[in-house]
């Protein structure tokens, strides 16, 4: 059986400690973002390294976005 907990960030190193004492809990910890993003990622940086991408800073960008 698998189940999803939300934990404090100041209580997760406690629980997790005690979590692991128990010998009938395996524990998976899976990082949200998907591999194909981090590559998207990495591949948009090394454009814009390679000035290959333009960009913009974020003010001009929202006021693009959420203009009246």
């Amino acid at each position: 059986m698998k189940i999803t907990l939300d934990i404090q960030d100041s209580k997760y190193d406690t629980f997790l400690k005690f979590i692991k004492t128990l010998n009938y809990v395996s524990i998976n910890q899976e990082d949200g973002t998907p591999q194909w993003q981090k590559d998207e990622v990495h591949r948009r940086m090394q454009l814009v390294d390679k000035q290959d991408m333009k960009t913009r800073n974020w003010k001009d960008a929202k006021e693009d976005l959420f203009e009246k």
